[in-house]
């Protein structure tokens, strides 16, 4: 079975899409294809596994959040 995926995460500027991008792409490299446009970051998932591919998927939204809360930590200051 293919199990395929397009996750799009949209951030407030594109210095902050950057940051995401940069950071995301070391812990995704080999896993999940990933390019940036703008303030948008677009991830494809592939994955012949149901167990590997939710997997995958939690990581990259449990780093993306943890990326998000850094950001949102920053701006603050």
């Amino acid at each position: 079975m293919k199990i395929e995926a397009k996750i799009q995460i949209e951030y407030k500027n594109s210095k902050d899409a950057d940051i995401s991008f940069q950071s995301l792409e070391i812990e995704n490299k080999g896993y999940i294809e990933s390019y940036k446009r703008e303030n948008i970051v677009n991830f494809k998932v592939n994955s012949d596994s149901l167990s590997t591919f939710l997997a995958t998927v939690d990581d990259l939204i449990f780093s993306e959040i943890l990326v998000e809360k850094i950001l949102e930590s920053a701006s603050s200051r």
